[in-house]
């Protein structure tokens, strides 16, 4: 049984202000893991699954390289380019994250559902990276 395919129209400007957006929040963040890169790392061992930022080595490797990814993809997120792929690196970035710092932490189920919300805006970039948005 095939799936019917449904369409659904969108107004263009909605599309860029919400990549715009969402962009901005890794862009940002990115910010932090350089000029606080010692409370950065701090925050992280501090977290009960801290551990999980190991896997690439140091605590300020995987602080560094995450920088990198949220700070290149998320500008590429910003502009449009590449979207579908900027999307997929920033995912790469904030499951990991939202598993070292929020998850198993009570005080920080709002930042946990943000960071699901976020997660929620990028499978949306992940899915419809070919829409064809009508300009207006």
């Amino acid at each position: 049984m095939k799936l019917q395919e449904k369409t659904l129209e969108v107004s263009y400007r909605s599309v860029v202000i919400l990549r715009m957006m969402l962009s901005l929040i890794f862009i940002l963040a990115s910010t932090s893991h350089y000029f606080k890169l010692e409370q950065t790392v701090k925050r992280i061992e501090a977290a009960n699954f801290g551990f999980i930022a190991h896997v690439l080595g140091t605590a300020e490797i995987a602080v560094a390289l995450s920088g990198m990814a949220m700070l290149l993809a998320g500008i590429a997120l910003l502009v449009g380019f590449k979207t579908r792929i900027s999307a997929i690196i920033l995912m790469a970035v904030l499951i990991p994250i939202t598993l070292t710092i929020q998850v198993g932490q009570t005080a920080t189920l709002g930042p946990l559902f943000k960071n699901i919300a976020i997660l929620g805006g990028l499978i949306f970039f992940t899915l419809n990276s070919n829409i064809k948005l009508k300009k207006q």
